[in-house]
């Protein structure tokens, strides 16, 4: 990736002031940029340098990039604000990117986990955003994730000889795990209508029922991308599966699923990440320019 240009900018929120890092593109830059929104707690590198070496694969491919540290994460300026409250840091990040390579019609919003989320609020609103990649959407109430361990820990670990070999050994805690599994099941029935798990949530709605409303309603394409051995993957397929319109858009000509059955939520193998960044540069070809 020799040649590849990086430069670092301070993106203007209101006078306080964003870091963020713009990938020119390889050659002649295409049509499409990319803006990596992170998710929190988390900055422009990513996990494992996920979204550094994200942008310079892409950037490598003529898709212009820019990664950044929204208020309060990272570098930046500002006080932790929940991820439901930075629509504005992602416009103004889409307002840099446009600005800094004027040649690009379009921006496609890439997001992991709470940030895949946040995305879906903001792109709805914004027509220069024409595409989504979404890894491991976060829906997550404290009635979902209960009902997630439930369905795809403790089943599985009922299925795992190695467990009834502990129990014959007398190695495994049989009471504590019962105590957590009742808890969980006390956790797992309806509370508050399925508001956001802790104190962030702002909405007296459902968080999986806006981020539905929000993935339907969005006119563009979206790259869906679903880790296997992920609690978080697994709680959005439970919200997805409970509803026929969800589950109609994953299979809509907009959308392109994939899944890695292996991977942990953050891709933390060279093997997956590459994997994904491959499948992002084809869907990314494949982008209708304007």
């Amino acid at each position: 990736m020799s040649g590849l240009t990086e430069e670092a900018l301070w993106l203007d929120h209101h006078g306080e002031q964003m870091l963020g890092i713009l990938h020119r593109a390889n050659g002649e830059p295409g049509r499409t940029g990319v803006v990596i929104v992170v998710g929190g707690p988390q900055y422009r590198v990513g996990s494992h340098r996920q979204f550094t070496l994200l942008a310079r694969d892409l950037a490598a491919a003529g898709f212009p990039v820019l990664r950044f540290d929204y208020l309060g994460m990272g570098d930046s300026d500002g006080a932790w604000r929940d991820f439901e409250a930075i629509d504005a840091d992602i416009g103004i990040a889409v307002d840099t990117l446009m600005q800094q390579e004027p040649t690009l019609t379009g921006v496609v919003l890439w997001g992991l986990c709470d940030a895949a989320s946040a995305n879906a609020f903001y792109a709805v609103h914004d027509s220069r955003v024409i595409g989504q990649v979404a890894l491991n959407p976060w829906v997550r109430t404290s009635e979902g994730e209960a009902q997630a361990f439930i369905r795809h820990y403790y089943l599985q670990r009922l299925l795992d000889p190695a467990l009834w070999r502990k129990i014959a050994r007398l190695e495994f805690d049989l009471v504590g795990s019962l105590r957590d599994f009742i808890g969980k099941l006390r956790h797992s029935r309806p509370d508050e209508g399925g508001r956001v798990a802790g104190p962030a949530a702002d909405s007296n709605r459902p968080l999986p029922e806006r981020v539905r409303e929000s993935q339907i309603g969005f006119g563009g394409r979206t790259l869906l991308i679903l880790s296997g051995n992920d609690l978080t993957a697994r709680e959005y397929e439970d919200r997805v599966g409970e509803n026929p319109a969800w589950q109609a858009w994953t299979r809509a000509s907009s959308v392109e699923l994939h899944r890695l059955d292996e991977a942990d939520h953050t891709f933390s193998r060279a093997v997956w990440r590459d994997q994904v960044a491959a499948w992002c540069r084809d869907w990314l070809r494949e982008m209708p320019s304007r």
